[in-house]
């Protein structure tokens, strides 16, 4: 049996419209794993951000003792491995320059916006990550007076904010 022209046509756009919508979907989900990578990324940067910021304090004279041991080359190991671990220190010490200033930002962008979630999201993110004195989220929960999923929920729509602040135009493609 052949296929008449009419059928091959009918064939050849049904293919084609099967074949765009997988690539649709393929698009899609490479955007979402985007998307997951990035809170990944805020998430795990606020996880670490105490001890970023109680290491980078000694940063500094860090670079200045290895800057020095260079100049002197008493080190018995290669040059190449003290330049790398100045390079990371350094990398650290911008990183956490980077987050405090993006913390400023936001701080202030929720206590202008007047909204009381807005607030309660910055200070979930306070609490959980920033503060001296970390608390649970029954802890916030309490001081809120919300329940622990509403804490979580605002953790979320924190991290999602931060994404456009740290990714820029990037975190808007979520």
């Amino acid at each position: 049996m052949e296929l008449t022209e009419k059928q091959l046509e009918i064939v050849a756009r049904t293919a084609a419209a099967v074949a765009v919508e997988k690539y649709q979907a393929e698009q899609q989900e490479r955007e979402k794993h985007k998307h997951d990578r990035r809170l990944r990324n805020i998430k795990l940067l606020l996880r670490n951000y105490r001890w970023f910021a109680t290491h980078s304090a000694d940063i500094k004279l860090d670079i200045v003792e290895l800057d020095e041991k260079l100049e002197l080359d008493d080190l018995d190991t290669d040059e190449f491995a003290v330049m790398s671990i100045k390079k990371s220190k350094k990398k650290t010490l911008a990183m956490v320059k980077f987050i405090n200033k993006t913390l400023e930002i936001y701080k202030l962008m929720c206590e202008e916006s007047g909204n009381v979630d807005d607030i309660r999201k910055y200070e979930t993110i306070y609490h959980m990550y920033i503060s001296e004195e970390k608390k649970t989220v029954a802890e916030i929960s309490n001081c809120q007076f919300a329940n622990e999923r509403t804490v979580y929920r605002n953790a979320q729509r924190a991290y999602e904010d931060l994404a456009v602040l740290i990714f820029g135009v990037d975190g808007i493609r979520f």
